[in-house]
């Protein structure tokens, strides 16, 4: 069991079915070029440690191997754009932001993440001249999930958000993975992309 020791207002926006993944242990990472509006034009990793907020609207499931496919219907049951919530299940510490160049090297981590190649080969593309991020994540699900305000400030492309609700210091929380799990998973994904 881990405790969140600090009020934490930095949340980072996913699509809905990323979390699921993450919080099953199918993947412990992401990657991210950043938000269309993104104040700096470009994503930044703007602290270690943050709460996932969960989206709905932009998930595309071609764009999901199919044996996940049916996992994006599931975080839909319920769900309307006219909710005023939503639920934040889980909590990451990011242990290494790590920078690709090139479809080769993406297509050695294919069987280590929930998306296709054209998800991967989107990424790679959008405003070619800077890296996508493939960050390596200890992921957390909360004993207790925490219901947080949708606030007309948190809608759009961005990735980052600052809650303005800050969650509360000491949230229970238990690591997805084991210490040694989570090692071993690290060290694969760095092996595949030649980075150890």
């Amino acid at each position: 069991m881990a405790i969140i020791a600090e009020e934490q207002k930095a949340a980072l926006k996913e699509w809905a079915v990323a979390v699921e993944a993450l919080l099953e242990g199918s993947q412990i990472l992401i990657m991210r070029k950043g938000g269309i509006i993104e104040e700096t034009r470009h994503f930044e990793l703007v602290t270690d440690s943050f709460y996932f907020y969960p989206t709905y609207e932009h998930q595309k499931k071609r764009l999901l191997k199919e044996e996940y496919q049916d996992r994006l219907d599931r975080t839909l049951v319920g769900w309307t754009p006219e909710d005023k919530s939503v639920t934040i299940r889980a909590y990451a510490e990011a242990v290494e932001d790590i920078e690709v160049f090139s479809q080769e090297e993406l297509n050695r981590l294919r069987e280590l993440h929930i998306w296709t190649d054209e998800f991967s080969s989107e990424r790679l593309h959008w405003k070619k001249t800077q890296p996508l991020h493939v960050i390596l994540l200890r992921v957390y699900k909360l004993v207790e999930p925490i219901e947080a305000d949708i606030r007309e400030e948190y809608i759009g492309c961005k990735s980052w958000l600052e809650l303005q609700s800050p969650l509360p210091a000491g949230v229970q929380a238990e690591p997805v993975l084991s210490d040694e799990e989570f090692e071993r998973r690290c060290m694969e994904v760095k092996e595949a992309l030649g980075r150890v």
